[in-house]
Formats: structure tokens, C-alpha cells, sequence
């Protein structure tokens, strides 16, 4: 008896689960697959150098990154995105918070930020050359000039925009200090934080890139240029190709963890709509 109950049970919902499931991966790859065989479709009837086949494209992809050059190239560049990130976020969460709380502080920083705000990292390229050398400092650096104001400025409009009746709430209670900063602002301001830190993960990518594109001797930007400036189109093709997988990849594993950080706030979303 309890045996046929389980299977009662877990049946309907296992096929259900499925089901979601199945019609989740048909959404995510069928727009991928219309556009390869569009693409497929125009150039097989190009006769453009520039324009190689999607077979020619994945015997590059296969040839080139499933061989020595994933370590030399690929490996060295996921570490400088993850470094650039990480100090971004480092970065970006302590000042957002500091300007956030204090008005005097921010009115005292924001001219100097909203200046160093409008010049476009690609444009200090050269300066931290000059400054920093060629190495992955400088690559690090680039990423950082860039990424760090979407989580500043998210940062700073979350700490601004907690519920004053919380914090009045907050403040009753004795709630002061670290676990006030820990429980009600960080707690109240995650939304934003993690939409600023989603914004910051593509500007990372792009970013990281762009310094590799200029003095370097590894990393995936300046392996698209040599391809480019040696006319190996197929495997420029390829490494246009793993930026966009590593892209996706990323965004998916972001997804997830927002989803544990802010299951919280999508849970009373949905329980305000009545959902």
C-alpha cells in the first residue's frame, strides 16, 4: 500500500517536473538553433572568405580549444575576469555602503566619482601601461576601472532606499553595528546589489577582452586578434564562439546564485501578487 501511494505521489509530479523541464531547454535552444541554421543557410550560398561554414567553425572550435592552447589562452583569461570581479565587488560593496549610509560622505565624494565615472576604461589602457607594465596587473586594472560603478552606484541606491520604518524597527530593538549593517541594509539593498554585480559580470567580459587586445601574449582577445591578423577566419570564428559560451555559462551560474541570495525577495514578490 505505501508503495503504490509513493509511486501516486511522485508520478504526476516527476512527469510534471519533466515536462517544465524539457519545455525549459526547447526555449533556451531553439533560438540558438533557428540562428545557426540561418547562418548556415547564408554561408553556404557566400561565396565571402570572411563568411566559413559552421562545420569549418567547429573543427576549429574542437582543434584549437581542445588542445594545449585551453591552458595557455582560455585558463589565463577566466582568471583574470575572476580576480577583476572579485575585486570589483570587494570594492564597490565597501564604498556603496560607506557613501550610502553617510550623506556628508557622499556629498563630499560624489564630483571626484561621477568625474573618474565618465572615462571609458578602454581609454586608461595606455595610461596603466605606462604605470603598471604589460602583465595581468594591468589586465586586472582595466577590469576593475569598469565593473566597479555598476556595483557602486547599485550599492549606494540600496542603502539609501532601506524602509525607514525597518530601520526605526531596527533601531528600537538595540539592532546596531554589524548585525544591523548585516541583517537590515545589505539584507534591504540586495536587489540592487545583485542587479549592479549582474551588469558588472558582462562588463567583465567585454572588458577583459579589451586589455588582452594590447600587449599581450595570451588570453582569448589576443588570440581573436592574431587569428584576425594572420586571416585565420575560422578560428577567429571560434574564438568569437567560446567568448559567447563563456558568457552564457557565466550568466547561467549568476542566475543560480541569485537565486539562493534573493529566494527570499522573489518569494515575497510572488506571495504580494498573490501568486
Amino acid at each position: 500500500m505505501s508503495s503504490q501511494s509513493t509511486t501516486l505521489s511522485t508520478g504526476p509530479g516527476a512527469t510534471a517536473s519533466v515536462r517544465r523541464a524539457g519545455t525549459k531547454v526547447l526555449h533556451l535552444l531553439l533560438l540558438p538553433a533557428l540562428l545557426i541554421g540561418l547562418y548556415a543557410y547564408s554561408s553556404a550560398n557566400s561565396d565571402s572568405y570572411y563568411m566559413p561554414t559552421p562545420d569549418l567553425i567547429a573543427a576549429a572550435f574542437v582543434e584549437l580549444w581542445f588542445s594545449e592552447r585551453f591552458f595557455v589562452d582560455v585558463l589565463p583569461s577566466l582568471a583574470r575576469l575572476a580576480v577583476g570581479f572579485t575585486l570589483s565587488a570587494v570594492l564597490g560593496l565597501g564604498l556603496g555602503v560607506v557613501l550610502g549610509l553617510s550623506t556628508r560622505v557622499r556629498a563630499l565624494f560624489e564630483p571626484v566619482l561621477e568625474f573618474l565615472r565618465a572615462i571609458p576604461p578602454p581609454v586608461l589602457v595606455p595610461l596603466m601601461i605606462l604605470l603598471v607594465g604589460i602583465d595581468d596587473s594591468m589586465k586586472v586594472l582595466v577590469i576593475v576601472s569598469g565593473c566597479v560603478w555598476p556595483i557602486l552606484l547599485n550599492t549606494v541606491e540600496g542603502v539609501r532606499a532601506v524602509d525607514p520604518v525597518l530601520a526605526d524597527t531596527a533601531r528600537c530593538y538595540g539592532i546596531n553595528g554589524t548585525t544591523r549593517l548585516r541583517v537590515l541594509v545589505l539584507r534591504s539593498a540586495s536587489p540592487q546589489i545583485m542587479a549592479g554585480l549582474r551588469l558588472a559580470l558582462a562588463l567583465a567580459i567585454i572588458l577583459m577582452v579589451i586589455s588582452e587586445m594590447f600587449a599581450s601574449s595570451s588570453g582569448l582577445g589576443f588570440a581573436v586578434v592574431q587569428f584576425q591578423r594572420s586571416f585565420a577566419i575560422p578560428e577567429m570564428w571560434a574564438g568569437m564562439v567560446l567568448l559567447g559560451m563563456i558568457g552564457f555559462a557565466l550568466s547561467v551560474l549568476f542566475e543560480f546564485a541569485e537565486g539562493r541570495v534573493l529566494g527570499w525577495y522573489r518569494g515575497l514578490r510572488a506571495a504580494n501578487r498573490g501568486e
